[in-house]
């Protein structure tokens, strides 16, 4: 069994449906400033480290880095679709055999920090624009059948970026102890 510190460092998401407007931007403030501190804290690397999990059977740090591009790539999609169409169903994937494949293995960041820079520039010129009621839109999770409202979104991927900062810390403190890709 898996210590839930180790899986969840920042503790699991839970959402306020009375998020407040200050809420609402400092998740905007921590989606816009997320490439940022990806790229810092993963810049001076070495081969070895980027190879280190963090925690027993969790992903290495280059595969967390490569998810969140992918990831963030997905939820931005997600975010357009539901403010062109009325409660579209998204398309979900399989992120676990997405962190298989040969590109989540690659010791070169570089392609996926691109990706999170121009996602994420992109996701805040539209956050920055939302109506009241761009917030109340919404899509369908065909995996949970729920409806997500793209407030609840926005809150749930400020978590995941400081929740996979926090696994790649985790990785650099534990020094490969939970054992390498």
């Amino acid at each position: 069994m898996i210590p839930e510190n180790l899986r969840f460092p920042i503790g699991q998401f839970e959402y306020n449906s009375d998020c407040t407007e200050e809420e609402i931007q400092n998740w905007i403030t921590t989606i816009q400033s997320f490439p940022q501190k990806i790229e810092e804290i993963t810049t001076n690397l070495q081969k070895e480290q980027l190879a280190w999990r963090y925690r027993p059977e969790g992903w290495s740090v280059k595969q967390v880095v490569h998810h969140c591009a992918d990831s963030h790539m997905n939820s931005f999609i997600r975010f357009k679709l539901a403010l062109t169409e009325d409660t579209p169903t998204i398309r979900p994937y399989e992120e676990q055999l997405w962190a298989e494949m040969i590109d989540e293995i690659d010791d070169n960041l570089s392609a996926s920090i691109q990706i999170l820079k121009g996602v994420h520039h992109r996701w805040v010129i539209i956050l920055n624009h939302f109506t009241s009621a761009d917030w109340n839109r919404q899509f369908i999770h065909p995996a949970t059948q729920k409806v997500v409202m793209l407030k609840e979104a926005l809150g749930l991927y400020a978590w995941h970026c400081e929740q996979h900062l926090a696994h790649i810390m985790q990785a650099l403190e534990y020094q490969g102890k939970f054992g390498s890709l």
